[in-house]
């Protein structure tokens, strides 16, 4: 997920860009920022990078098995060949 403080971090150099004399609407604007970040990272479908991480060490050990058990199939599929003929 995104750092709740970078979102704050958006929100806060959009505020900052504003003209001093709306300061107060700067502060609402910059809170509002930060409430429509939040809800619209909320409905993307992330994953955190430990989450990421572990599913990435499950596909190479599942890829790893599959070839494993593709060269088995290979080597039966030749015996079969062989005792054939």
């Amino acid at each position: 997920m995104l750092n709740p403080k970078k979102i704050e971090e958006i929100a806060k150099q959009l505020s900052d860009n504003l003209p001093s004399g709306l300061k107060q609407a700067a502060a609402d604007f910059e809170d509002k920022t930060k409430q429509i970040l939040q809800q619209q990272l909320l409905k993307l479908d992330m994953v955190s990078r430990e989450e990421f991480e572990i599913q990435q060490h499950v596909l190479i050990k599942t890829r790893e098995k599959l070839e494993t058990l593709q060269g088995k199939v290979n080597e039966l599929e030749e015996l079969i060949k062989q005792s054939g003929k």
